[in-house]
């Protein structure tokens, strides 16, 4: 059975543990020695649709800090969907994720008619403190508000540290982007030597659902 890649870039503020939420679904674990992430670096992980199909995930971690801005046009052109991560005890990482989609959008040069419908969810991560200064209802009314009627924006909540909600977001992620019928087809005919269609061509075709856990 072929093997569609997804590639999946999470994106937010230093600090946020977008590592470690990625380290916590592939691995299971969990560390508290904070290191900076350093440019970009992906790991794949295969995943099982609802629909059956099996989907490899080509997760990106990328820095969050100021400095490596400038990597973004090369790790987010091709990506099949986008994660925003912030840090509910942290406002100012929530208030961020704005500018992290608009430069996202920005430096992947999706065509507007793309853009709109372009798979996102946010993840909303370190729930295991006591600091909370984001709730739920700013998330969501932040993701309805940047929804449209073609992309719904998943909203999870999660730590990375004990795996709560983890698994369900990245597989949320992994039904949103919709494989194309022409894809199907030519997976279910004869020839499998066929290309598949660019992940430029799938982006045109996803929607999400409006999820909040």
């Amino acid at each position: 059975m072929h093997k569609d890649i997804l590639k999946i870039v999470l994106i937010g503020d230093g600090g946020t543990g977008k590592t470690s939420l990625r380290n916590q679904y592939i691995h299971k674990r969990f560390t508290n020695a904070y290191k900076a992430t350093i440019g970009a670096d992906f790991i794949t992980k295969e995943v099982v649709r609802q629909d059956g199909k099996k989907v490899m995930m080509q997760i990106w971690d990328t820095a969050g800090q100021e400095r490596f801005a400038s990597l973004g046009v090369a790790y987010y052109r091709g990506a099949d969907a986008c994660v925003l991560v912030y840090d509910v005890n942290n406002f100012l990482s929530f208030q961020h994720i704005g500018h992290w989609r608009d430069e996202f959008l920005k430096q992947s040069s999706l065509p507007q008619e793309e853009a709109a419908h372009f798979p996102m969810m946010m993840i909303g991560n370190k729930i295991d403190l006591d600091d909370r200064v984001v709730s739920r209802r700013q998330a969501k009314a932040w993701a309805e508000e940047h929804s449209s009627d073609h992309m719904q924006i998943a909203c999870f909540e999660a730590s990375a540290k004990d795996g709560t909600n983890v698994e369900k977001a990245f597989r949320h992620l992994a039904h949103m982007v919709k494989i194309p019928q022409l894809e199907l087809d030519m997976n279910n005919g004869d020839n499998n030597n066929l290309e598949l269609d660019s992940p430029r061509r799938r982006s045109s075709l996803r929607s999400g659902g409006n999820l909040c856990c």
